[in-house]
């Protein structure tokens, strides 16, 4: 078995086969597979490695401090999983802006956030892939984020800070395709 094939199993046991957040993540995987040509050869099964793993967070049994990146890279730390794909997972998505915002960055900060073209495309999957796991404009994918977390949340109060960062991750992959091609 491949750390991808030991991904997907991990990510199918801790979400659940049928559920919602498992198709979101095969969804994401599958964008992370496009996007190999985006990153070193060296990174291309830890990137799609990383987009099976990037939710495992949210299983209710892992359910630690509440917020999925933290949680999820606790727990493959726990089962002794590589520390860069820890970190990949805990800073995905430009976590760190929200870790603050709950007051979790120092814990958040336990684990290196690389910002490389694998961390990019990480978070360029993850941006362009809706809930269900069909793929989705990063503009749409942002805005349907704001709704279902609310105005109120996290997300939302840091969202003037973090929209720009993951705007710029998305311009980053997309040039990196466009180079690729």
């Amino acid at each position: 078995m491949t750390i991808v094939d030991d991904a997907r199993a991990l990510a199918g046991e801790l979400l659940g086969v049928d559920s919602e957040r498992l198709r979101h993540t095969a969804g994401v995987a599958g964008r992370a597979a496009e996007l190999v040509d985006t990153v070193p050869a060296d990174d291309r099964e830890l990137l799609i490695a990383g987009a099976w793993l990037h939710d495992i967070g949210y299983a209710p049994a892992l359910r630690a401090t509440g917020f999925h990146p933290l949680d999820g890279a606790d727990e493959l730390r726990r089962r002794h999983w590589a520390e860069r794909l820890c970190g990949l997972v805990a800073h995905h998505s430009g976590a760190a802006f929200v870790a603050e915002a709950r007051g979790l960055a120092d814990e958040l900060g336990r684990y290196h956030d690389e910002r490389s073209a694998l961390s990019d495309a990480l978070t360029y999957a993850d941006q362009t892939v809706g809930p269900d796991g069909v793929r989705m404009r990063f503009e749409d994918r942002v805005a349907d984020m704001l709704r279902r977390h609310g105005p109120d949340s996290p997300n939302a109060s840091v969202h003037v800070r973090r929209g720009p960062y993951l705007a710029a991750v998305v311009a980053r992959v997309e040039e990196r395709l466009r180079s690729a091609s």
